[in-house]
């Protein structure tokens, strides 16, 4: 695991003094059946949309907090990355998107039987969000919504 060294200067000293969130009690919920016999949703924070989707805005104050629905059937190497974070590195995403947002390895798991169904549509969402109460109260609540909609029983959460 790294730690702040891996950082310049600038994204040191705002991890430094920003007031992290805590979420007590952390919410959970058992699974009520086998992974090998649920439907896999794909929820990630790499902030990708779709080719002719609205890209994630920068200008947002505190991030932008909306999402972006990916069909499951999409190329990943086809979606277009908006993220605006400058904390990582992009060399990887830009030669193999299924490292932020893993649908390949997703039908591989539902070939092989690990998991019984990956979810027709994923859920993309921009990381770097300063100011999480929108996020908290209105989109992700959204999100979840759809996924309970499409008989969601496990969600695999790639932060970016």
């Amino acid at each position: 695991m790294g730690d702040y060294s891996e950082f310049g200067l600038k994204i040191r000293a705002t991890l430094a003094v920003y007031r992290w969130q805590r979420i007590d009690p952390m919410p959970w919920a058992e699974l009520g059946r086998p992974v090998a016999e649920a439907n896999v949703a794909l929820v990630s924070t790499a902030g990708l949309a779709l080719p002719g989707q609205a890209l994630f805005d920068d200008g947002v104050k505190g991030g932008d907090f909306s999402f972006r629905e990916v069909p499951s059937s999409t190329d990943p190497q086809c979606l277009v990355e908006s993220h605006r974070s400058d904390a990582f590195s992009r060399d990887g995403l830009a030669e193999d998107r299924n490292l932020v947002f893993p649908i390949d390895r997703m039908h591989e798991l539902e070939r092989e039987g690990a998991i019984g169904r990956f979810n027709a549509r994923c859920i993309s969402f921009m990381g770097s969000i300063t100011a999480p109460r929108r996020l908290m109260l209105e989109t992700a609540p959204r999100a979840a919504e759809i996924l309970v909609g499409d008989g969601v029983d496990v969600a695999l959460l790639v932060p970016v």
